[in-house]
Parts: C-alpha cells; sequence; structure tokens
C-alpha cells in the first residue's frame, strides 16, 4: 500500500466547492419552499422569512474558511429557526453538517461536538412539543449522520496529522544524514591538512622533499574534500542549478583514502577477504565512510603508528575491522565521530563497536548487512 498523501487525496474544498454547495442547497430549498405559495403566487410573511433564513445560512456558509466557529453557531441557529418555521423539509442542514466536517477535520472536535449536541438536543425538544413533522426516528437518524460525519471529520485530521509528523520525520533524517556526510567529508579533510601541515612544517629545513611530498598529499586531499562537499551540499542546491555528477565515495576509492589520510609517521594496511562484486551503494558508502572516519581519529586522537583495516565481504554481512597500536583512548569515542558511525551501522540494521583494544591501540569493528547471495572470491592484501 502506497503512503497515505493527503495533497493526493484530499476530500473537496474551497471557495469553488463552498459556493457549489452553498447554491445547490439554495436552490432546491427555494424548490421545496415553492411549494408554499398560494394559488395566485402570495407569499406569507413566514415563506418570506423561511427564505430569508436559507439565504443567510447559505451566504454566512461562505465565510466559514475566516470564521469557522462563528460560522458554525450562526448555521446550526439559522438552520434550527429555519425548520421551527418551514413546513417542508428542506435541505439546508446539509450546511451545517458541512461546517461540522470543516470543523473536525481542522482539528476543533470540542466545538463540532458542542454544535452536534446542540442540533440533537433542539431536534429531540421538537420531537418531544410534538411538531407533527419531527419524531423520535428523526432524532435518532440526525444522531447517527451527524456522529458518522464527526468520526469522518477526526480520522480525517488524524490522517493528515499523521502524514505531517511524517514529513517532519523525514526531513529530520535527511538533515541528520546531510551532517554527518558533513562532519565526515569537512572534519576527516580539515584533520588530514592539518596533519601533513604539521609534518611539512617539522620536515622543511631537514628534509625538503618529504615536505615537499606532504604539501603535494594537502593539494590533492583538499580538491577531493571539495569535490566531496560539493557533493554532500547538492541536495540543498536550487533546482535550476546543475548537480554534481561525481559518483558517491566507496571501497573502490579505499586505496586514494588510505593515501590521502595517512601521515607520514603513520602506515596502513589494507587487507580484503571474500567476495567480489559491487557492493550496495548505501553500504558501500557507509563503509567507506567509517574506515574514513575511522582513520582520522587514529591519526588525530591515538597518534597511532599502525593501522590494519581488514575488509571481509561474506554471504550476507561485510565485516570491517580497524585497528591501531596507539594509546589506546580517543577523545573522540564520544563525540560525534564514533556517534555518526554507529548511527550508519544501525541505519542498515547492522552493528558497530569502538573501543581500546586489551594489548593496547584501539578497535573498530563494524558488521554491515548485505543480502543476496555472494560466492567466496579469492584473498587480496595490500
Amino acid at each position: 500500500m502506497s503512503p497515505f498523501d493527503p495533497l493526493r487525496r484530499r476530500l473537496p474544498g474551497g471557495l469553488r466547492a463552498e459556493h457549489a454547495l452553498a447554491l445547490i442547497v439554495l436552490t432546491l430549498s427555494a424548490i421545496a419552499e415553492g411549494q408554499r405559495l398560494g394559488p395566485d403566487g402570495h407569499a406569507t410573511p413566514t415563506l418570506v422569512v423561511t427564505w430569508l433564513l436559507a439565504v443567510a445560512v447559505c451566504g454566512v456558509f461562505l465565510l466559514r474558511s475566516r470564521y469557522p466557529v462563528a460560522v458554525g453557531w450562526l448555521t446550526v441557529i439559522g438552520t434550527g429557526a429555519y425548520y421551527l418555521l418551514s413546513t417542508v423539509d428542506g435541505p439546508l442542514v446539509l450546511v451545517p453538517i458541512a461546517v461540522l466536517y470543516g470543523l473536525t477535520s481542522s482539528g476543533r472536535l470540542r466545538v463540532a461536538v458542542t454544535l452536534a449536541t446542540v442540533m440533537i438536543i433542539a431536534v429531540g425538544v421538537g420531537a418531544s412539543a410534538g411538531t407533527g413533522d419531527v419524531n423520535g426516528t428523526a432524532v435518532f437518524m440526525l444522531a447517527g449522520w451527524l456522529i458518522a460525519v464527526l468520526a469522518l471529520g477526526a480520522v480525517w485530521h488524524g490522517r493528515v496529522a499523521y502524514a505531517e509528523e511524517q514529513a517532519v520525520l523525514r526531513a529530520t533524517e535527511e538533515r541528520l544524514r546531510i551532517a554527518r556526510e558533513l562532519h565526515d567529508v569537512v572534519g576527516h579533510s580539515m584533520s588530514m591538512i592539518n596533519i601533513q601541515a604539521s609534518a611539512a612544517l617539522r620536515r622543511l629545513e631537514k628534509d625538503p622533499a618529504k615536505a615537499a611530498e606532504a604539501l603535494t598529499v594537502i593539494k590533492a586531499g583538499s580538491q577531493e574534500g571539495l569535490r566531496e562537499l560539493r557533493r554532500t551540499l547538492g541536495v540543498l542546491r536550487d533546482t535550476e542549478e546543475e548537480a554534481p555528477t561525481t559518483p558517491a565515495p566507496g571501497l573502490n576509492r579505499l586505496d586514494e583514502l588510505v593515501t590521502s589520510a595517512t601521515p607520514t609517521e603513520m602506515t596502513v594496511s589494507v587487507e580484503r577477504t571474500g567476495a567480489d562484486g559491487p557492493l550496495p551503494p548505501t553500504v558501500d558508502l557507509a563503509a567507506y565512510r567509517i574506515i574514513q572516519e575511522s582513520l582520522t581519529n587514529a591519526a588525530r586522537h591515538s597518534h597511532a603508528r599502525h593501522v590494519h583495516v581488514e575488509v571481509h565481504r561474506g554471504r550476507d554481512l561485510l565485516t570491517l575491522s580497524i585497528e591501531d597500536d596507539g594509546r589506546g583512548t580517543r577523545a573522540g569515542v564520544r563525540g560525534s565521530g564514533i556517534a555518526g558511525m554507529t548511527e550508519r551501522a544501525r541505519a542498515l540494521g547492522g552493528t558497530l563497536t569502538a573501543a581500546p583494544r586489551a594489548q593496547g591501540g584501539f578497535a573498530v569493528h563494524a558488521e554491515l548487512p548485505l543480502g543476496g547471495d555472494n560466492t567466496p572470491a579469492e584473498r587480496s592484501t595490500r
């Protein structure tokens, strides 16, 4: 079943529907009241008053979008007076019923119930007074109709409110996703630039070649960070602008990531095991971001000398393991970095743990569900 869309399944409304309903009810009421004209077409004072009441009720109905509660009371009172004076059963009651539905569907349930109760009590008083045209059956039928209208309006209001809540929830999730992407892109790029710039400054006089190598890495990494930043912010750009065509990063760019994220004093080894073939895009991006954040933390917080990255693609799971020989504790463990990686894994139905190792250093372990069948492939080590 497709999700409920109140914009696509909206009930008739607006000025056109209000004018149409008012015109139809007024026309039918005039035809009904025409039966009370004398043989010579003479209209009694009571007939004139009922006509004026029908015109007033239909006219004030057109103002319900601006003054819904006031229009509700006026239409109920005017319709009640009309039926007390008229001897024909005209369709004017459709107007207050439409007003009741509008009040309920817009969330004014208490006012609508009060008006419906007043209508039922008034009709019940008329039945007990013995007006002739009103009896217990009429009261029962009117009560049933009013309860049905209130229920329909309340259901509609609930479904619209639910749809709006879901839209807000989707917008919030999208903002969180963009925030995670920005943290990963900007945090990684800035950390890499800071580390490489520090290395270049230390080696500028003693080893100009190493300093130049670090500056080259800074240049390439900053360009890549800018490209990813433009792609991430593409969802916020105007529709008239051309969207970026750069594909989202994945494990096929893991070697580039290791090169750009590795300070001169830190080495990174990568081991790939399991199956070959493309990964689901969401899993591929999440795995890339988890490794990216782990390498950034290893260089920035643990000050590790060596990091080992293992990627294993099983039949149903993609397993990531990133271990370093750093200090074993990180200021970033309780920050947004680890929390962002954990949220990425959970969003895919997977798990992620990040904690100091017993033998020293820090370890990140993630399991991301794949789905489908994957055949084993040869083992490759970098």
